[in-house]
Formats: structure tokens, sequence, C-alpha cells
């Protein structure tokens, strides 16, 4: 059973990556005459691949095994699913996968500042976040909470830096006000903030 929190975690650490294979590429995206998930598409299922042959050493070492933990573990994967859901209603499936904003064209350009957005910037990121620590937290693996560890102090910084940075060129100061009036974290306002900055989260597009 322990494959299952191994998978589910190679899986969730992937969408950071593919979110970097299109979003600071976008603009070359855009140029293709083809659907660029042609080439998106078997990329991510690569960077699935070699994650798993990579983690593979350690997919069944755990730092405890406890059914308890199973407990506070499925709250947060309901709490991060719940997000899912009422962001897919919210935005699409257009916007979450990336493709309003490589294929401008054909979707709505716009700053979305409702729903989830109105109590903080990165819903997406949070739910995506919930869910890597919930396979952690429930099963013990070591592997999961070093991927944890790294979406956490890593990825999930840079991806909000370079995200927010490009909303506010793109946006101006409708991005600045919205930045100054939503915080980053719940309870924690910090304008001033760089990590304080598509997702795959959609909301640059």
């Amino acid at each position: 059973m322990l494959l299952i929190p191994w998978m589910a975690a190679v899986i969730y650490t992937s969408v950071p990556l593919f979110w970097f294979a299109i979003h600071p590429f976008a603009e070359r995206w855009r140029k293709m005459n083809r659907s660029p998930y042609r080439a998106l598409l078997p990329l991510w299922m690569l960077m699935i691949v070699g994650l798993g042959w990579c983690t593979w050493p350690w997919h069944s070492q755990q730092i405890y095994s406890n059914s308890w933990t199973w407990v506070p573990a499925l709250a947060l994967l309901f709490f991060g699913f719940r997000v899912y859901l009422r962001i897919s209603s919210e935005f699409g499936a257009h916007k979450l996968s990336g493709e309003a904003e490589i294929r401008p064209a054909e979707h709505r350009q716009e700053l979305v500042t409702t729903g989830l957005h109105t109590r903080l910037r990165h819903p997406i990121y949070l739910a995506h976040l919930c869910n890597l620590a919930g396979w952690a937290l429930g099963s013990g693996l070591v592997i999961d909470y070093v991927l944890l560890a790294l979406n956490i102090l890593v990825t999930f910084p840079v991806m909000i830096y370079m995200e927010e940075r490009e909303l506010e060129v793109r946006f101006g100061e409708a991005f600045k006000r919205y930045k100054d009036r939503v915080p980053l974290i719940p309870g924690f306002h910090s304008s001033g903030a760089r990590f304080s900055g598509s997702n795959a989260n959609g909301r640059r597009v």
C-alpha cells in the first residue's frame, strides 16, 4: 500500500515541474502552429517517470508507521480536494491547465480576484501542498516528507515570485492593489514581500 502515497507524492511534485515547462516559456509555446500540448504532455509523463526512478530506492522507507496518522491526513486531503473542486468550478480546465495562457487568442485574459482569491492569492498552491502533506503525514514515508519540503522551500517560493512579477508587469496597478488587499497566507499581510506573487493556478489568465 505504500506505493500509493509514494506515487501520489511523485505526481504532485511533477506538477510544479510542469508549471516551469509552461509559464516561463509561454511566449515560445504561443508561436507554435499546432497545440503545444502535443509536446508538453509527453514531457510531463517523462517528468513523472524520472521522478519515480530517482525516488524509487526510498519508496518504502518510513519514519514511522501509525494508522492513526491517517485521521489528520484524511482531513488535509479532504480540504485540498475541496479547494481543487472550487477552483475548478471558478476557473475551468483551460485556466487550471495553463492552456488559456499559451493560447490567449482562444481564451479571455483577466486578473481573477473573486471566489477564493478574495481570501488568499494562491489557493491552488495551498490545496496542492495540503494534499502532498496529507500523503506524507498518513504514510510516514521519508521520500514524501523530502518532496514536501522541496515544494515548500524551493519550487513554490520560486513559482510565486515568478508569477507575481509577471502579474505586476501584465496588470500593473490593478495587481498591486490586489496584492495589498489580499494576503499570500490568510492572517499575514505582507504586501512588500517579494514572495507575496498560475498555475498552474490560472489566476494570470
